[in-house]
């Protein structure tokens, strides 16, 4: 699936990813991110999650929107074995677009337009 990370430019958004663990065990994942723009994204509170039997666990994802241009990455969360047990992995598109532009700043300066 993909996550979409949409604002005005030279914000930062955070998206929570949702994990949930079926199982009567305890699952760990670690997060990498790969890709033409991974070094655009983070991963604010660290790159493992540990998540209860039975329980949801969230990972935050930040991108700061600094170009026009789309950022892309992929996100891959796989498993460390806790208790014997594997989780599967887990990949996510990540995608940005800008859909604002604001001004930092306004500087007005007078300036003749033609001059002999």
């Amino acid at each position: 699936s993909t996550i979409e990370f949409t604002g005005t430019l030279h914000t930062t958004v955070v998206k929570q990813v949702r994990l949930k663990n079926p199982s009567n065990n305890i699952l760990a994942y670690n997060a990498i991110l790969v890709g033409r723009n991974a070094a655009d994204f983070s991963l604010p509170k660290g790159s493992t999650v540990n998540i209860l039997p039975m329980k949801r666990g969230f990972l935050n994802v930040e991108f700061t929107i600094r170009f026009l241009h789309p950022a892309e990455a992929v996100l891959i969360l796989f498993s460390n074995k806790v208790d014997g047990v594997d989780g599967a992995t887990v990949t996510f598109s990540l995608k940005s677009e800008v859909k604002n532009i604001e001004p930092v700043g306004m500087i007005r300066c007078k300036s003749p337009c033609y001059e002999l």
